[in-house]
């Protein structure tokens, strides 16, 4: 055998090798460094210059472990370009905001979920797991796509308002009170974290150490309407951290650039240079510290995010669409 010819040979053993090693690792349940090194350095799809040339999917399926995925609808959908998150116990399936769009045409999420949990399936298994969906809170770029759900077999979607939280949770103290979920073999903690939003919720997955905060704490420009209510929030999340494993703070939304301060106006639908989507707990004790200093609501520019407060006119538009909600 020549020398050639032996050297390819030994260079697909050891490549298969690798590969397997790192399929297996991905199918393990237990989070990783490697894991958080794959969400930073993750390239989403980022919309186009020119939407009619856009040839990305409608939803990306980013698979993080067996059973954990994160979903990114495409900016030419939506400028918003949300992310959903999907976790699957034994029993349930949770999912975590729907989106901005409502059309199962042209954004087919509840297909796309489907497919997801018949991957878990053993062949000729019938799936018995309810689908629950939850929503961070209640702008409608996280509930567009709740009409796909809605009358669905063994599906339960929670109302994006106090009403609906409140009915299905039980807060008996909001926003003190936590309360959890079980998916069957799968722990779910549910944190209130009003201030960008009445109704906001963070969501903390014991089994990939994941805290979501959707447009609570992300890499971008966060509008804030409550103050006080948000300064108390940022303080109880970082409580949180110190008492739990978080291995990522993950949004709903990038809207900062890579370079360090800078973001994307809002309605942009081409973002190439995007900041990574996880975000830490220290990012999260440097808000802290920030919005404890401040003596009064004002803008917070950070390297990863920036925080404002709302205006008296967004304020009183944004307690008008609560209210008909």
């Amino acid at each position: 055998m020549n020398k050639t010819l032996l050297m390819g040979l030994l260079l697909t053993v050891f490549l298969t090798i690798d590969i397997q090693a790192v399929e297996a690792k991905s199918l393990n349940n237990e989070p990783s460094t490697n894991g958080i090194a794959s969400l930073n350095q993750k390239q989403w799809i980022h919309g186009s210059q020119d939407c009619k040339a856009n040839k990305d999917p409608a939803i990306e399926v980013f698979q993080y472990d067996e059973s954990s995925y994160i979903l990114r609808q495409n900016k030419c959908l939506s400028y918003e370009a949300p992310f959903i998150y999907v976790f699957i116990g034994d029993e349930k399936t949770l999912v975590v905001d729907t989106g901005a769009t409502a059309s199962s045409k042209s954004f087919p999420l509840y297909e796309t979920i489907q497919s997801l949990t018949k991957k878990h399936l053993v062949d000729g298994e019938v799936d018995k797991r309810q689908i629950l969906v939850v929503h961070s809170h209640s702008h409608s770029d996280h509930y567009g796509a709740d009409s796909q759900f809605i009358g669905q077999a063994n599906v339960t979607v929670v109302a994006p308002n106090s009403d609906g939280i409140n009915e299905y949770f039980a807060f008996e103290n909001w926003p003190e009170q936590q309360t959890k979920l079980d998916l069957g073999g799968r722990s779910i903690t549910i944190i209130p974290t009003p201030g960008h939003q009445e109704e906001a919720i963070s969501i903390y997955d014991s089994q990939t150490q994941w805290l979501l905060t959707g447009d609570t704490f992300y890499p971008g420009y966060v509008y804030v309407k409550n103050w006080n209510d948000y300064k108390n929030s940022i303080a109880r999340l970082l409580s949180f951290t110190k008492n739990h494993d978080v291995s990522a703070i993950l949004g709903a939304h990038i809207e900062m650039k890579s370079k360090a301060g800078e973001y994307y106006e809002i309605g942009t639908i081409y973002q190439p240079d995007e900041s990574p989507l996880p975000l830490m707990p220290i990012d999260l004790a440097t808000l802290n510290t920030k919005l404890q200093q401040a003596t009064k609501p004002a803008k917070i520019s950070l390297n990863r995010l920036i925080v404002e407060p709302l205006g008296a006119l967004p304020k009183l538009i944004s307690s008008i669409v609560s209210w008909f909600m």
